[in-house]
């Protein structure tokens, strides 16, 4: 891999994936050590008269101190305001409370959000910019691997409700990604595993030639050597954008890059959200690809390859035994991506190609989950 700097106007951008949405196209820029300089490129751009970084309590002191401290030191009106980290303060009430901040400290329509985080923060945070004061600009600032490849780019906000994930929210698009590889080093291996389950699936639904860089460069990726960081993320970004683009509200081909989510998010809801949301899409490919041998359109060796990959990216590939297979179907039947009552499943008709299929009857998935199971 050799590494290009592709602007000169940047001394730490590795590589601009742009997202063309017409007039709400925006770039997303790679690059470790990409938060030294985004102070002065927002001046550039001149998106706002005051600037409130979002984040929560654990990004707030790695990051969020930093980043407040290079925005005043450019001049910038710059504030902070943080909510408990984790999935649980993933609600409407905390949304309303930080509103409630942002009015008391002064923020207008001539402010803009910085969603400093990982997933539950760039979710949350673009919502609310996507609602306050009827919509203010807001930036990502992807501070976990799965939120740069995955949760950042494509304008999807959301908050959870008890009854399900995300099943309040709205499209709005960011001004700008800034995907800063360098912070991934604080990340505790465990995390950095669950944003490659989402590099894995871009390459099965998309890309065989990063499949095949999964296979051979596992261990620099685990090590986060720079430029094959760099690589994978960017490539991940430039799949999605150009299937954003294509389906920007996901009438039809965006549903695509929920292979594996649908039994995924069905493990996930089981474990009351303690299995991690990568682990569990990891989980949710291996029994798409066992779906999709079993609908004929993919090779066992397929589907090995897949389960060997995740492997050696130390992903688990087996759902817990103690799971009930009746209680994860019927949690797929209220998976908000289902149409007219049936549950629509993405398989993958070979590596680099997915399909998606609202053929799959509950004694087939049921019999696969076992298969699944029974790998533990």
């Amino acid at each position: 891999m050799h590494k290009e700097t592709v602007s000169t106007e940047f001394e730490h951008v590795w590589h601009i994936v742009p997202v063309d949405l017409k007039e709400r196209s925006y770039d997303i820029l790679i690059g470790p050590g990409l938060f030294l300089e985004l102070a002065a490129d927002l001046k550039r751009m001149d998106l706002a008269q005051k600037y409130f970084i979002i984040t929560d309590s654990n990004v707030r002191d790695l990051l969020g101190v930093d980043l407040l401290r290079l925005l005043a030191d450019e001049g910038m009106d710059a504030h902070m305001v943080s909510f408990p980290a984790g999935e649980e303060s993933k609600k409407m009430d905390t949304i309303v409370s930080l509103a409630r901040e942002m009015v008391n400290m002064g923020a207008d329509r001539s402010t803009a959000i910085l969603a400093l985080g990982g997933g539950v923060v760039g979710d949350m945070a673009a919502f609310l910019a996507s609602i306050y004061m009827r919509g203010i600009p807001f930036v990502q600032l992807p501070t976990t691997l799965l939120a740069q490849v995955d949760s950042s780019v494509g304008g999807k906000t959301g908050v959870d409700l008890p009854e399900g994930k995300n099943l309040l929210g709205t499209f709005a698009q960011p001004k700008r990604v800034y995907a800063d590889i360098g912070v991934l080093a604080s990340l505790p291996l465990k995390e950095l595993r669950n944003g490659l389950a989402e590099v894995v699936k871009y390459g099965i639904i998309r890309s065989p030639e990063l499949f095949e860089t999964l296979e051979r460069h596992g261990t620099q990726i685990i090590n986060l050597e720079p430029e094959i960081t760099s690589h994978i993320v960017a490539k991940s970004c430039a799949i999605k954008a150009d299937i954003v683009a294509r389906d920007e509200l996901e009438g039809g081909l965006r549903r695509i890059l929920n292979f594996g989510h649908t039994v995924g998010h069905a493990i996930e809801a089981a474990a009351g959200y303690q299995i991690a949301h990568g682990e569990a899409v990891a989980m949710g490919m291996v029994a798409a690809a066992l779906l999709s041998v079993k609908k004929g359109i993919l090779s066992m060796d397929e589907a090995d390859r897949i389960k060997k990959v995740l492997e050696q990216l130390g992903l688990p590939v087996a759902i817990p035994p103690d799971f009930s297979a009746s209680e994860l179907i019927n949690i797929t039947r209220h998976d908000k991506k289902n149409v007219g009552g049936r549950t629509h499943f993405v398989l993958c008709n070979s590596i680099g190609s997915a399909v998606i299929r609202d053929d799959i009857g509950d004694e087939e998935l049921a019999e696969v989950i076992e298969r699944c199971k029974a790998q533990n």
